[in-house]
């Protein structure tokens, strides 16, 4: 028999709440528990951001959980964010909005998460996530690796600091075909902070920061993440900044794999001294490298190199899925929360499936 399509009155109640709508067994029940748990360790924390009197702002629980919804299904913008939370029945439940209860408008959204998220906050969530993973990390064998992230900066904006490229009357739009531009010379009038960059010869230079993690060498998690200015040696600042936080208090030795542009006697040497033994791959083109046969005689030097695409994981679903291809905010300390945000929903994501899986 043909099922009716005539829909005379649509229902005036519902008797299905919004838990009961969500499958049992859907992935995102284990990553709202874990962050619900996380979000109620940082409650002080948020309570000394907010003053005592004033109109309530959005409680920022819900504006985390929001945010871990944008980065986990790629949602480009807080308007569209917004529009998917007025309709979408599983993002309702998951930020803990009512099925009735009206959504924010796009901007207040913005705003309040600007007052609220920073570089600082972010690298606090993502430690509480961190410490969640206890017993699915190894604590001793690491892999460090870097990548570019493009800014919302064109490459016109890209203009002489003292503004002598800007003919009358063109508005900044100069033809700079053939002109040598650099970044002593140049900068970014829409993104000042970022920098024009390539991380191998025959690739374009892009305006451009560089996001920075440390990975363990068990199931590839997240152990540590920052994002600098983009130059030829902030790779291996950031190892170092990441390897001393790691390192402190701690009395054991530490591996660590990189590419070969971590090969260099400085770097080498200074990780050595930090009781971290470098497991870098050989940069031998015309040049000795760093790393000779007391490191590489050792089978757990092969075992690290190994482990070593661990690392592109995350880079991989961070630009794809996250929102790192190409970021829509400005300036250091914003693409900054960004990408440690983003890299603690990563491991946020994956906590609960390696659990039931080692179980």
């Amino acid at each position: 028999m043909r099922g009716n399509d005539d829909q005379l009155q649509s229902g005036m109640f519902s008797y299905v709440s919004l838990e009961e709508r969500i499958p049992a067994a859907h992935p995102l029940r284990g990553v709202r528990k874990l962050a619900d748990a996380v979000l109620a360790e940082m409650s002080k924390d948020f309570d000394g951001m907010y003053a005592k009197a004033g109109r309530p702002s959005i409680p920022p629980e819900r504006l985390f959980r929001a945010l871990l919804l944008q980065v986990f299904y790629s949602v480009r913008s807080e308007r569209l964010l917004m529009e998917q939370l007025d309709y979408n029945l599983l993002f309702r439940w998951f930020v803990g909005l009512e099925i009735d209860e009206p959504v924010w408008n796009h901007a207040v959204f913005s705003k309040n998460r600007d007052r609220l998220l920073n570089q600082e906050v972010a690298q606090q969530f993502f430690a509480r996530v961190k410490s969640k993973a206890q017993g699915l990390m190894s604590d001793e064998h690491f892999t460090v690796d870097g990548t570019l992230i493009e800014a919302w900066a064109s490459q016109k904006s890209f203009q002489r600091k003292d503004g002598g490229d800007e003919k009358p009357g063109t508005k900044g739009s100069a033809n700079f075909h053939g002109e040598k531009r650099t970044n002593d010379t140049h900068e970014s009038k829409t993104d000042p902070e970022a920098r024009l960059y390539k991380k191998s010869s025959g690739q374009e230079a892009k305006l451009s920061y560089l996001g920075h993690v440390l990975v363990e060498n068990r199931h590839g998690l997240i152990a540590a993440a920052m994002t600098t200015q983009a130059d030829g040696t902030a790779e291996r600042d950031a190892a170092l900044l990441m390897l001393n936080d790691l390192q402190e208090g701690r009395g054991d030795r530490i591996t660590l794999g990189a590419d070969k542009a971590y090969d260099t006697q400085d770097f080498v040497s200074t990780i050595r001294h930090m009781r971290v033994t470098p497991h870098v791959i050989q940069n031998t083109s015309n040049r000795r490298s760093a790393i000779d046969a007391r490191t590489t005689r050792h089978p757990g030097y092969e075992i690290s190199l190994s482990k070593r695409w661990l690392v592109e994981k995350p880079f991989g679903w961070l630009k794809q899925i996250g929102p790192l291809k190409k970021v829509k905010l400005r300036g250091l300390a914003k693409v900054g929360w960004l990408f440690v945000f983003s890299c603690a929903a990563f491991n946020l994501l994956r906590i609960p499936k390696l659990g039931e899986q080692c179980a």
